[in-house]
């Protein structure tokens, strides 16, 4: 999902078009994939496999390699061939012209990971086909939610954020059903969409003037440079007195004070980087945003992962 930007697509004439075909994953398509950018959505993942009381190890390695290899590589790919950014957009600095290559290169990857979670079950292959659906929809010229503020916005939150841990709980325990919207499960989908809902506009910070041209009233650019920053906080306030909420009420609030002691390299680039932004606005650029990224994404897995092992969840096996 994350970029920004609509172009109309190149007109490829017939010989090149073909060429395409027979070549869609040359070294363009593959970096359009992005796939190593799948790392900063990791920690949502193993967000909701350390709340499973139960784990079905089978289904959490195939959910985890249909998402993270298949599935969201397929929405960077496209969102690159609708967008065709000349500008940096995450986890690619200089992005190589988008082709009709990378239309195709997303439709074999959407495919291929909803037949890998069909393996799981056909209902969560139904599942994550929603995500596919307002992944496109988020890019796609003719609904485009990225270009309004609001709703690009909460796109982002809520599938990235609450419905993907909805999507790996539920897998990986292998519930599907109604009964499985209870208040601690809602309270962490809550959660996740915070994290996800305050670090994404950082993620936008340098794309302004880009976003801007081309009509993408992002959430970053309403609330400008420093806005955004101070938006990020307050979100991340907010997550925080969430998860002492939950653990206090539905685990051990004692590994409160873990998320505290991970986090704070966040907490210190974040304010470091605030403060050069604040000094010069040509410190919100890229290289800070995807240092800040990799930073934020690393502690939070830490985070997740530590208390994946301290719940001592039993695996149930294959």
């Amino acid at each position: 999902m994350p970029s920004s930007g609509y172009r109309t697509p190149y007109i490829l004439d017939i010989k090149n078009e073909r060429s395409g075909l027979l070549n869609i994953f040359d070294r363009d398509t593959l970096l359009h994939l992005r796939i190593p950018f799948s790392f900063f959505l990791m920690p949502v993942f193993f967000l909701g496999i350390s709340q499973c009381e139960e784990i079905y190890l089978n289904a959490a390695i195939i959910l985890f390699i249909a998402l993270h290899v298949f599935i969201y590589p397929g929405s960077n790919s496209y969102n690159s061939y609708i967008d065709k950014d000349t500008g940096s957009i995450g986890g690619l600095e200089k992005p190589p012209p988008a082709t009709r290559r990378l239309y195709y290169a997303s439709i074999i990857f959407d495919i291929t990971g909803l037949v890998l979670i069909a393996l799981t079950g056909w209902i969560n292959a139904l599942l994550a086909a929603v995500y596919i659906i307002f992944s496109k929809a988020y890019s796609w010229h003719g609904i485009r939610l990225k270009k309004y503020a609001v709703s690009g916005w909460l796109c982002v939150a809520i599938f990235q954020g609450a419905y993907t841990f909805m999507l790996t709980n539920m897998v990986v325990q292998q519930q599907v059903s109604t009964t499985w919207f209870t208040p601690k499960n809602i309270e962490c989908m809550i959660f996740a969409s915070l994290i996800i809902g305050g670090s994404y506009p950082l993620t936008q910070v340098y794309q302004h003037d880009e976003d801007s041209t081309r009509g993408d009233r992002t959430i970053s650019y309403r609330l400008g440079i420093t806005g955004t920053f101070i938006f990020t906080m307050v979100f991340f306030t907010a997550g925080a007195v969430l998860l002492l909420h939950y653990l206090n009420t539905y685990d051990n609030a004692g590994q409160f004070a873990i998320f505290i002691i991970t986090l704070l390299p966040v907490l210190s680039f974040f304010s470091y980087w605030f403060i050069k932004v604040l000094r010069d606005k040509k410190n919100a650029n890229f290289a800070n945003a995807m240092l800040m990224n990799k930073v934020s994404s690393l502690c939070m897995l830490l985070f997740f992962i530590i208390i994946l092992i301290l719940n001592h969840i039993p695996v149930v096996g294959f």
